[in-house]
């Protein structure tokens, strides 16, 4: 401000020079005159002679001559419009400096008590004001543990998070050790101390380099980024990495990326120890069980409330929110690329490692090459085949994870900002952006209220979880027993194709010949890829399941940049595959009651995808007239008749069948307790959207949002209907319709349906298609291609005609987005629960500059391309969060345990019907007029649709 301007010379003098007075004072001045008079903690280092003088004469004062200098600044702050219960609620205090300020203030105002009424004044959506503010028949749900319990998971979480990383058992560590396996084993323990060595060698010379160096260009110094932790903590995750490696390589951005971010977690772990912030967490998560522990009262406040409302009662001493500036992403891929290429130059390993007969020499084990993605040229990081050999065959028994990869032992810390929630120690965010994208945050920031978004992912993030141990053990037999293709069991690599290599320079090769190898050779090297990334993919996913099989854990949730919400710890979640949804049950059971082995056996009818189109009745009879199939499935899952492995979602249908032998077996199966979780599945959610906004009747009908006798399939009817335009193609003596007789399904078809929505080309659509015939064996081969490129053309017409409106909205939403990115501006718009979405699609074009030096600067414009082709989808994408969201909300303020992956909503099956009967399907409606309203008032670039309902357009 002006007034700061004015006196900033004079402030930073006097700031200087009592910062060397006692310690309580010091704290005060730091926060009360730094902040308006610019000053930095650089400028505190190095007090000039002027400072270093008033220094002197200000040491001789006594207390009280401070506090005329104290009333001066707070005079200051007043005259530029700050408060000082500002300072109390916005400041981010560490260790003891806010007891040091009130000090200081009550020095001058001895009465004075900071308000920290953070809740007065919230607004609320109208979608969730009832939720917010009628309470008096919410029942929110408690946890099944004791306060003691839970306080001793936090305690353990705790620890895991303090050492950043956790080594776990791989579930390939129960076979044999063979004569090779323990030789690779021992040389790579060898190496990886050598390496140790020389790593912490090299980083200590380029400390030194970096320290004599003065920096003067635009460049990051990055001396201080690696002076922030032990040389051997750096060497540690530079080893980590190389374990990690895949054999095809990694992007050097991505690796530099993950590196800068490995190390600013242990940076920021640390510092919050330093900060004293660990002891007060622990003093606040262990009054805040008070509300989750099963033998504690009924509260009628929400996680987040109740968390908000400790962090007032015990204001004293540091802050926990807010304390954490994440590192400029430039920063962190600086850094990253440091440590590669340290890893690159000094990294070693002898060529006559594997083979004595080759010439030795030191060669490295990675190396920087680059590749082409599309038309760009990236930089790419790859291993020696020799380093991939051994990793390969030593076939080690530990994995090592970063800790945020594994579930928590304890509840997660509720959301309480955007800068607060989720794991304890661990930095998260709460929205998930493109690399580099900052745009998120500020909106983020000035949001006035994301209360109802934040209730709701501390409610997914409550629920508990366990693994499902007897179908844990099936798998991981399979997956040991060369796994098993049908079953998304992954095989080893020793069942991968052959590579052939031959010799171009051979004369008896024809140039055909030649060309016919070397697209073999391809081809096998990219199936042998393949097959390790799914391979590795697995073992992670049964590696930690393994370790957490006796355990009970959670899922701490954070949300994509268009509000689509995701278990934090990437490889095990329930987003995951069909085997890694089938490993996971609640840790909470409920008794089944009347109803729940229906719906038991119904939910196991629709995981086989049959019945599709038939009442929940008659489902309900089939599971009956296969009762013998299902128990020979529980009984005898791979000796059996195996009934299950013909279903859609094989493991999760073998996990049914399991629990409902288990309960048609129980002495009364009303009492029977379940813990496995019921599904109920939208109808191809994103044409329920649209259908909605369309006011699509007949569209509306194929996706079950109108009443029906019968449940509705869109895509047995898509599937009805390209085969009816194939039979009259057919007819007229078109060859690929002949063909294609008999194969035209519901399984076909089904992935392009659901993704039209989503802004799927043709193209893509094709290529769907073609992988689905290709799975088909009776198919012929050589008539994929041709099938493939009728049948999508099918597709889409078939759409075209069942959904009036849904093209017209699309390329309404398509055209809109072009002309706000043709203006330079980025499509932006605020779901009906006020967060801020915006697309984060540019163009960059990096501009040389010389200003005396070279400097470079970037000019960033909206992608037109993208950001009207992903507008549609992402459109989409936010609607049905909000959905999702307000399904949480309700459901939570029932009682009910409620998770979701995306549209499909899980609970236990007592609670079913309870779930069904959420009033808040109908406020689809209102969702949807809600952000056309906003979007057409901040945008207004072109008419709507005629389609729109009229009182829609006339708000505008």
């Amino acid at each position: 401000s002006s007034s700061s301007r004015r006196t900033g010379t004079e402030a930073q003098d006097m700031c200087e020079a009592a910062l060397y007075l006692r310690a309580d004072i010091q704290h005060c001045l730091f926060c009360l005159v730094l902040p308006s008079a610019g000053i930095t903690a650089q400028c505190i280092k190095c007090p000039n002679v002027k400072t270093q003088d008033m220094t002197q004469r200000c040491m001789k004062t006594r207390y009280a001559d401070v506090c005329p200098f104290i009333s001066r600044c707070l005079d200051h702050m007043k005259q530029d419009g700050l408060s000082v219960d500002h300072l109390f609620s916005q400041c981010v205090f560490r260790q003891d400096e806010r007891d040091m300020v009130l000090k200081a203030i009550r020095a001058i105002q001895p009465d004075y008590q900071p308000c920290l009424n953070l809740t007065s004044g919230e607004r609320y959506s109208s979608l969730v004001q009832d939720f917010y503010t009628q309470r008096a028949d919410h029942s929110y749900p408690k946890l099944d543990f004791t306060q003691d319990e839970l306080r001793e998971r936090f305690k353990r979480q705790l620890s895991v998070e303090q050492a950043c990383t956790v080594t776990i058992d791989s579930v390939e560590a129960a076979k044999p050790v063979t004569k090779n396996m323990a030789k690779m084993r021992k040389l790579l323990t060898e190496k990886r101390i050598q390496w140790q060595k020389i790593l912490l060698q090299a980083l200590c010379e380029h400390k030194m380099t970096l320290a004599n160096t003065n920096t003067k260009d635009y460049r990051v110094n990055l001396y201080p980024y690696l002076c922030l932790l032990e040389d051997r903590e750096y060497v540690d995750i530079m080893i980590q990495s190389v374990a990690h490696m895949p054999p095809s390589g990694e992007s050097l951005k991505i690796l530099a990326g993950n590196l800068g971010n490995r190390v600013f977690t242990r940076y920021s772990v640390r510092q919050k120890y330093q900060n004293q912030m660990v002891e007060k967490l622990d003093k606040i998560y262990s009054i805040y069980t008070d509300l989750l522990a099963k033998e504690t009262k009924e509260y009628d406040v929400l996680p987040r409330e109740q968390w908000c409302n400790l962090e007032m009662e015990h204001s004293s001493g540091p802050r926990l929110q807010g304390g954490e500036t994440s590192w400029p992403y430039i920063v962190t891929l600086e850094l990253g690329t440091c440590m590669v290429d340290m890893m690159v130059k000094n990294l070693k390993i002898n060529s006559d490692a594997l083979n004595s007969a080759h010439d030795r020499k030191l060669i490295p084990i990675l190396y920087h090459m680059y590749t082409f993605r599309s038309t760009r040229q990236i930089g790419f990081i790859k291993p020696h085949p020799i380093l991939t050999q051994m990793q390969q065959e030593a076939m080690e028994t530990e994995l090592i994870f970063d800790s945020y990869v594994m579930p928590m032992l304890c509840p997660p810390v509720p959301w309480t900002s955007v800068k607060f929630g989720a794991y304890l120690l661990t930095p998260t965010k709460l929205m998930r952006t493109l690399v580099g994208a900052i745009q998120h945050e500020v909106l983020l920031e000035k949001c006035q209220s994301l209360h109802a978004v934040l209730d709701s992912l501390n409610q997914l993030g409550n629920c508990a979880w366990r693994i499902n141990k007897p179908l844990l053990d099936i798998i991981i037999s399979i997956f040991n027993d060369r796994g098993n293709d049908k079953l998304d069991i992954p095989p080893p690599l020793s069942e991968a194709p052959k590579i052939d290599h031959f010799n171009p320079q051979d004369p008896t090769y024809t140039a055909s010949d030649k060309a016919q190898m070397k697209r073999e050779m391809i081809s096998a090297k990219k199936k042998c890829s393949e097959m390790h990334s799914l391979r590795m993919d697995a073992l992670y996913k049964l590696s930690i399941a393994n370790h957490m099989r006796d355990e009970i854990f959670w899922f701490p949730h954070n949300m994509d940049f268009r509000g689509r919400t995701y278990p934090c710890p990437p490889y095990f979640n329930h987003l995951g595959s069909d085997m890694t949804r089938a490993i996971l049950i609640f840790a909470e059971g409920k008794p089944l009651g009347p109803k729940g082995l229906d719906w038991l056996k119904i939910h196991l009818v629709n995981l086989t995808g049959l019945k599709k189109r038939s009442s929940l009745q008659e489902r309900l009879e089939y599971a009956n007239t296969i009762m013998e199939d299902i128990l020979d499935s529980a009984d005898n899952p791979l000796n059996g008749k195996k009934w299950w492995m013909n279903a859609d979602e094989p493991w999760q249908a073998l996990a049914c069948c399991m629990e409902i032998a288990n309960a048609v077996r129980s002495p009364e199966s009303t009492q029977f307790i379940s813990k496995f979780p019921v599904h109920q599945d939208g109808s191809c959610n994103g044409l329920q959207h649209y259908a909605a906004l369309g006011r699509d009747v007949i569209g509306a009908t194929s996706v079950n949002l109108m009443p029906c006798d019968l449940p509705q399939d869109v895509y047995s009817g898509v599937a009805q209907q390209v085969e009816e335009f194939r039979a009259r193609d057919a007819e007229t003596g078109l060859k690929i319709a002949q063909v294609l007789e008999g194969f035209i399904s519901r399984k076909v078809v089904k992935q392009t349906v659901m993704t039209v929505v989503y802004g799927v080309t043709r193209y893509g659509g094709r290529l769907q298609i073609e992988k689905r015939l290709k799975e088909i064996d009776e198919f012929p081969k050589d008539s994929v291609w041709d099938a493939s490129h009728y049948l999508v053309r099918l597709v889409f017409s078939s759409l075209k005609e069942m959904f009036t409106g849904t093209r017209e909205i699309q390329d309404w939403l398509t055209e809109s987005a072009r002309l706000i990115s043709k203006s330079g501006y980025s499509v932006e718009w605020v779901t009906p629960l006020g967060l801020p979405i915006i697309q984060p699609y540019h163009r960059t074009r990096i501009q040389v500059r010389w200003r005396g030096i070279g400097c470079q600067s970037m000019m960033m414009r909206p992608d037109t391309v993208k950001q009207k082709n992903a507008f549609p989808p992402n459109f989409i994408h936010s609607l049905d969060s909000t959905h999702m969201m307000l399904t949480a909300l309700h459901c939570y303020s029932a009682g009910l345990t409620f998770v979701s992956v995306h549209d499909c909503f899980w609970t236990h099956a007592l609670t079913v019907d309870s779930m069904n009967k959420v009033p808040n399907h109908s406020k689809i409606t209102v969702q949807h007029l809600f952000f056309y309203s906003h979007f057409l008032h901040r945008y207004s670039c072109l008419p709507p649709p005629q389609l729109f309902p009229s009182y829609l357009i006339k708000c505008h």
